[in-house]
């Protein structure tokens, strides 16, 4: 069953198989489209609550095949299941259409009292439950990883972005560092405010540790190379099994901080650099890198920016893109 229960997913041949059943050292469940439950008969000594979402845009497909291959080992009894696993498959109409989002962006619907209609608000407001029903009768050390691919290039293709908290020291989760490290993780953004990501959801209202985890570029599928992912790879088996991860060399991560977010707010909005540059690409201060009719001209000042997530194309009030600077260490 779960062997091939993201391409039964995806091509609607889910109905009329058992919702429910046994798998190698536990059992699994079906709540739904796209979102299954795997709970070990016994949890190992480092076993954590663990929800893993991919496809929240529907042309990254890495993700997707990493997950398809956990399953599959974990049906196959290569590995031992020893932790609770909630997996999710998101945006399902839009990976059918091997298109980032079919109507609007599911990434920035997952906040609490969402009053928005339509496909995807719905399937947020159903993930948002499947997560909030996990993490209430898990509550064990709860992680989320919400992985992705970018839709361009980068100077670290596989980086994190550790969705914002208010700074209480309760709801800091502990410091995962050595855990990006070891998973082949190369840089570190930190948010600056809330965004309403799905990761940012879990960190938000259930103090989750949570990441979006970028794992390279976008490609069809078929076409990523999941043997650069290995670190990624090696990380989900040892939560999957309820194992201490291996630890990394934070030497090897390079930690950013937001400090501006691009706005379009008019129709005329543009960005002055080449569509395809890259993530994490460096202007000098003086350089210009948007005009507004509303705002005006956006000018580096002080110390150089890098630029990440830069879209001009998005909806009226959406972020355009955001601009880091290198920081220290957190912790």
């Amino acid at each position: 069953m779960l062997d091939d229960w993201l391409s039964a997913t995806l091509d609607g041949s889910v109905a009329g198989r058992p919702a429910s059943g046994p798998l190698p050292g536990g059992r699994y469940r079906l709540h739904g489209e796209g979102i299954l439950e795997l709970t070990p008969d016994v949890a190992a000594s480092d076993a954590r609550s663990v929800v893993i979402s991919a496809g929240i845009h529907g042309n990254e497909t890495a993700p997707i095949e990493l997950v398809g291959e956990l399953l599959a080992a974990l049906e196959a009894g290569r590995l031992a299941l020893g932790a609770p696993l909630l997996v999710i498959l998101g945006n399902i109409p839009s990976i059918r259409a091997q298109t980032r989002f079919v109507t609007t962006n599911l990434n920035r619907l997952f906040r609490r009292g969402l009053d928005q209609e339509g496909e995807e608000p719905e399937r947020a407001r159903t993930l948002m439950h499947a997560v909030d029903d996990f993490f209430a009768r898990h509550r064990h050390r709860p992680l989320h990883l919400d992985l992705h691919t970018a839709i361009r290039d980068s100077r670290y293709p596989r980086f994190a972005v550790v969705p914002y908290t208010d700074g209480e020291a309760e709801t800091q989760p502990r410091s995962a560092w050595p855990d990006l490290a070891a998973a082949g993780m190369q840089a570190v953004l930190l948010q600056h405010r809330h965004s309403w990501t799905f990761s940012h959801y879990s960190r938000h209202y259930h103090a989750a540790e949570a990441y979006t985890l970028e794992l390279g570029k976008v490609r069809p599928f078929g076409a990523n190379d999941l043997d650069a992912l290995d670190g990624m790879r090696g990380w989900l088996a040892t939560l999957a099994q309820g194992v201490a991860p291996a630890s990394g060399d934070v030497a090897d991560l390079r930690f950013f901080q937001v400090a501006f977010e691009l706005m379009r707010t008019s129709d005329a909005f543009r960005l002055t650099f080449a569509e395809d540059v890259a993530n994490f690409s460096e202007f000098a201060v003086g350089e210009k890198l948007a005009e507004d009719e509303t705002e005006g001209p956006f000018v580096v000042e002080e110390a150089p920016l890098s630029v990440v997530f830069p879209n001009a194309q998005v909806e009226l009030g959406a972020r355009a893109a955001l601009l880091v600077r290198p920081c220290d260490v957190p912790g």
